[in-house]
């Protein structure tokens, strides 16, 4: 115990000694580096463009080893099926399926009333597509299937080519059922079509342009719309049929007319041993026939009166199964392939409508309880789809006294997590602004406008915001941290100084055509120089002394001639003179009289060549006007991310501009895409080099101190374009 007790002392004051040490390292570690310029970067790194591959040649490759990585691609099911752990994972996925298929059931049936079918068809939709989804989906936990969102968008356009009534009388039941099947079949074969040519050509990115916000604010929306669709269920109540812009409000309207006119319920028992259906015309899910059904062809001809709402319908149940689907992923750490999830939701929505489903995407509820009930794999789904074809088979007239209010009551229970999303006001006006405006939009444009309209509303004004968000960034002077190589702004650092003679500016976005006149503005600024002024003004004050000397020249011209027809004619009065002595004087004064002018020539054309040399002659100081407070000026271009034409002209424009004012202009801190776009652009001349581009903002104002005039090999201005 001695030792051990005499020892720690030691051993901590060993410790501390070795801390202080490399704390001593580290307050002496420096790092001295030349200057790097963009030339001497990729002479140092030996910079080149990477050899361009030909894609196309690789596509029309045939091999047994591709045609095998194309199979495993589009069917999934082959590679992870083979290596399932059975003992590990079959018992929580045999529990999630059938927790699932006991939420699906009434869901299928009571989704299917949204969609304006009859509720054995929420069933068909329960199984097929789901069955279809586990041989060729990658996510392990979302329940594909019918969703409340998804059959609201079906029921609009069911009730709008095949209404319940016809120039103001009634269409028997059946025949409307009918037509509505036929529709929503037709409609669940086009959103397949489409999602699966998108998915084929690799256009899964095509979900990115739905934000966050976007897609919270549109479901949402969206769940409102199926509450009030389902108001007409709950009160027993016969209503008309609204569809368009503001077909919402106009529901809400007749059902607060209606509402004296509702009926009290029960439940199944009740209804079945009271005869409600009979006694009190109580409406029920009716007969559920038993047995599948068979395979329908589509009816193309009605593809030109679907096409834009199976767009807008793939869009949708693809954006919301592949956000649920990544988020699935992050937690249970693998991979989710967005193009092959188009293919797989594509092939369940086709496949599905030839057997008279209508379009499913995955449901946020089900795919919860999936998750939290031991789902592991798509075994979870396959298990739940087998449960509810036991169901359509044998099991599906037990519900065919089930009240329709039931069924809007389990509707309206499960809109419980969409409409919690109420509360994502708050958390964006915490946290973003511009992404609350966005969901605000979103919102309200769907409530108003439908969701077909509301959908396209609303990504028109996101990418819009989008746009003058990059139209009016942040524009900075940037200062240096004492004691580093490191600048940021001088407006948010107290202790960040700008180095004198020296002005570092930067934006927070890439320019490019939107906000190239912005920038270019902006910096002009932020410099605290006129500069437009000073070059008028320049120009000015250079064109006048130019008048100045063309006069005084002309003026010159005018004496030397007045000059020499004085000499003629003294020499013409004298008579007495000789003929000899008139010619011998008059040649000799000719060639004085022509030396003299000559002289004078050559005294103006000198002075003008070295006024032409000499800088000072045309300088802000000479010409008296002001100069600026600094002779460099160096653009931090780190945020551009491309170029286009716009900005290069804005560049070349801006080197212009301060040179004619005697500042050199510097950049700094290009990323190799964008220098290579410089160079396609044929940015670089004679007058802008890469000797003008330089690897950090550090290494551009060390170079700017140690030469604070123009570089030697560069003109004074280039040409503005």
């Amino acid at each position: 115990m001695g030792l051990a007790d005499a020892s720690g002392p030691r051993d901590t004051q060993a410790l501390l000694s070795a801390t202080q040490a490399v704390e001593l390292r580290r307050r002496d570690y420096h790092m001295e580096r030349p200057l790097l310029n963009q030339e001497h970067l990729e002479e140092l790194g030996r910079w080149g463009s990477a050899p361009r591959t030909r894609q196309w040649r690789t596509w029309l490759q045939c091999s047994h080893a591709r045609a095998r990585a194309l199979l495993l691609q589009h069917l999934p099911v082959l590679v992870w099926l083979p290596r399932y752990p059975v003992r590990d994972w079959l018992l929580g996925d045999l529990l999630s399926g059938m927790s699932v298929a006991i939420m699906q059931l009434p869901q299928g049936l009571a989704y299917a009333l949204l969609a304006g079918l009859p509720p054995v068809f929420g069933l068909y939709s329960s199984f097929y597509p789901v069955f279809i989804y586990f041989l060729f989906g990658t996510s392990r936990h979302i329940s594909v299937g019918t969703f409340a969102v998804m059959s609201v968008m079906v029921g609009s356009v069911t009730e709008s080519l095949a209404p319940q009534t016809l120039n103001d009388s009634t269409i028997n039941e059946t025949t409307r059922d009918a037509e509505r099947v036929r529709v929503a079949s037709t409609l669940s074969v086009l959103v397949g079509l489409f999602q699966v040519g998108l998915g084929l050509i690799h256009f899964g990115f095509l979900v990115t342009y739905l934000s966050e916000p976007l897609v919270r604010g549109y479901t949402t929306a969206a769940a409102v719309q199926v509450f009030v669709s389902q108001l007409k269920y709950v009160f027993g109540l016969h209503l008309s049929s609204h569809s368009g812009p503001l077909s919402l409000i106009y529901t809400v309207l007749e059902v607060c007319r209606k509402l004296p006119q509702s009926k009290l319920i029960g439940a199944t028992g009740i209804s079945y041993g009271m005869g409600l259906k009979h006694i009190f015309g109580v409406d029920v899910v009716g007969n559920i026939s038993a047995g599948l059904v068979p395979p329908v062809a589509p009816n193309t001809q009605l593809f030109s009166k679907l096409v834009g709402s199976a767009f807008t319908i793939a869009v949708v149940g693809f954006a919301i199964a592949i956000s649920l689907g990544k988020i699935f992923a992050l937690r249970h750490g693998y991979r989710v392939d967005s193009n092959q999830e188009l293919v797989a939701l594509g092939l369940s929505n086709l496949i599905g409508g030839i057997f008279q489903c209508f379009p499913v995407s995955c449901s946020m509820s089900r795919s919860l309880v999936q998750e939290s009930t031991g789902g592991n794999s798509q075994v979870a789904g396959a298990i739940s789809s087998l449960f509810i074809l036991l169901i359509i088979v044998k099991l599906g007239e037990l519900f065919r006294d089930l009240p329709k209010a039931v069924l809007a009551a389990i509707i309206i229970v499960n809109l419980k997590g969409m409409l919690r999303q109420l509360s994502d006001v708050c958390s964006f006006w915490k946290a973003n602004r511009a992404d609350l405006l966005i969901w605000l939009v979103t919102f309200a444009a769907t409530i108003l406008l439908n969701l077909d309209l509301g959908l396209m509303v609303s990504v028109v004004f996101s990418l819009l915001l989008v746009v003058v968000r990059t139209q009016m960034p942040h524009y900075s002077i940037l200062g240096q941290v004492p004691d580093t190589d490191i600048y940021r702004d001088v407006a948010e650092y107290s202790e960040a100084k700008e180095v004198p003679g020296v002005k570092v500016f930067r934006s927070s976005a890439t320019v490019y055509f939107a906000n190239a006149d912005f920038y270019s503005d902006a910096l002009k600024q932020r410099c605290g120089v006129d500069v437009d002024f000073l070059i008028s003004q320049k120009k000015k004050l250079l064109k006048k002394r130019e008048q100045l000397k063309l006069k005084q020249l002309q003026k010159e011209k005018k004496l030397q001639k007045q000059a020499a027809s004085s000499k003629g004619a003294s020499v013409s009065i004298n008579v007495n003179t000789s003929l000899e002595d008139m010619r011998s004087n008059n040649v000799e004064d000719c060639k004085v009289m022509q030396v003299s002018s000559g002289d004078k020539m050559e005294d103006a054309t000198a002075n003008g060549q070295e006024d032409s040399k000499a800088p000072d002659g045309s300088t802000l100081k000479a010409l008296g006007l002001p100069q600026p407070d600094f002779h460099s000026l160096i653009l931090d271009l780190g945020a551009l991310s491309f170029v286009d034409t716009v900005c290069l002209k804005s560049l070349k424009n801006i080197f212009h501009d301060f040179r004619d004012i005697e500042v050199e202009v510097y950049m700094a801190a290009c990323h190799s895409p964008v220098v290579s776009q410089l160079e396609a652009g044929h940015f670089f001349d004679a007058s802008i080099t890469k000797k003008h581009l330089f690897a950090s903002v550090h290494d551009a104002v060390t170079f700017a101190l140690q030469h604070p005039r123009p570089v030697p090999d560069s003109p004074v201005s280039v040409t503005r374009l």
